[in-house]
């Protein structure tokens, strides 16, 4: 089998592995796809130093199919379809006894408490296998879990139906969110500088503003006859991005976090107070929001196909980060698929 590891410097090297053998209540599953995610290029960029133990094997957004399980799974056999829920708790803590697993005090991640996705195979808990419908391949699967986030933030916001929406951040999860939004007949807004991602993000239908050109609050003053917008996700992760949402909010309004700021933003907390808003973080995504992010892609409810930028060897790994870290691109898939260089 092979491992892409991530070595750090912004290094990887992809070499060749041992095949595992499943313990008991473990699976092992041959990927098909591995998604870059941003947190990926967090760990890439150096961000995680310390936090992860290196060489690592990134990678949390996957498909594939089951290829050999331990003692003590069962239901599921070599050759079934599935993605994974990469979360892992302790079942022990607070959080975990409230139910909320998700947000376990010892949450540990898959491709940075233990290995990921960038790799041919990949042992797994059996607890954390999603079975994947007939109505989704392989390629699109591997965006069930960046999708599960979106779901996951849409809940957290309580959005009704002909809501008004602004989205501040128009990278894979801000798309998501905007269309899952619209999928539930919210009217959205995407706020964006990109100009390839704004580009792809109105081909998909969606409004989108450039921050740039047009003062944002201003057009949602005009938007919303001066009431400003009943909910605002924050998924650009800059202190610009937080104030524009803040500001933008009607009497009321909810604001949801969703982006990792690197440093604590200033937020204005006069204006919370003054229209009585409600901040709500929202991190990851529960066991439902997942299994839901699998029928909206396999129904084909949001046109999140469209996402996928490029699909590339696994060997090409350290170029797709770059790609992305130079703004190109909007989700770039790795084929992992155990097979030699094609570039040999």
């Amino acid at each position: 089998m092979r491992a892409a590891c991530f070595v750090g410097n912004r290094r990887f090297e992809v070499v060749d592995r041992s095949m595992t053998v499943p313990g008991s209540g473990q699976v092992d599953v041959d990927v098909a796809y591995a998604g870059i995610c941003g947190t990926d290029l967090h760990a890439f960029h150096g961000a995680w130093d310390g936090q992860i133990a290196l060489p690592a094997v990134l990678g949390h957004e996957m498909s594939g199919t089951v290829a050999a399980t331990g003692e003590g799974v069962p239901g599921w056999a070599e050759g079934d379809r599935v993605t994974v829920n990469p979360l892992d708790w302790c079942g022990a803590c607070a959080a975990c006894n409230a139910g909320h697993t998700h947000i376990c005090h010892d949450l540990r991640v898959m491709g940075y408490a233990f290995p990921g996705a960038m790799q041919s195979r990949v042992t797994v808990p059996a607890r954390s296998l999603v079975r994947l419908p007939d109505g989704i391949d392989l390629e699109l699967a591997a965006l069930v879990e960046p999708t599960a986030v979106a779901v996951h933030d849409i809940r957290r916001a309580g959005l009704l139906p002909g809501e008004r929406v602004l989205v501040v951040g128009g990278g894979p999860i801000g798309v998501l969110i905007a269309l899952v939004a619209r999928a539930q007949g919210a009217d959205v807004v995407l706020v964006e500088l990109s100009e390839e991602r704004r580009r792809l993000a109105a081909s998909l239908g969606l409004r989108v503003l450039d921050p740039a050109l047009e003062d944002v609050v201003t057009f949602v003053g005009d938007w919303t006859e001066s009431a400003g917008v009943p909910v605002a996700f924050e998924v650009s992760g800059s202190p610009g991005g937080v104030e524009t949402a803040v500001q933008a909010l009607a009497v009321r309004g909810r604001l949801i976090v969703v982006a990792i700021h690197g440093a604590r933003p200033p937020v204005d907390l006069y204006r919370v107070f003054q229209r009585e808003l409600t901040v709500i973080g929202a991190r990851v995504y529960d066991q439902p929001a997942f299994d839901e992010a699998v029928r909206l892609l396999s129904a084909g409810e949001i046109p999140a196909r469209s996402l996928i930028s490029s699909v590339v060897p696994l060997d090409d790994v350290a170029s797709a980060f770059e790609s992305l870290e130079q703004g190109h691109g909007m989700k770039i898939l790795l084929d992992c698929s155990d097979r030699r260089p094609r570039h040999a």
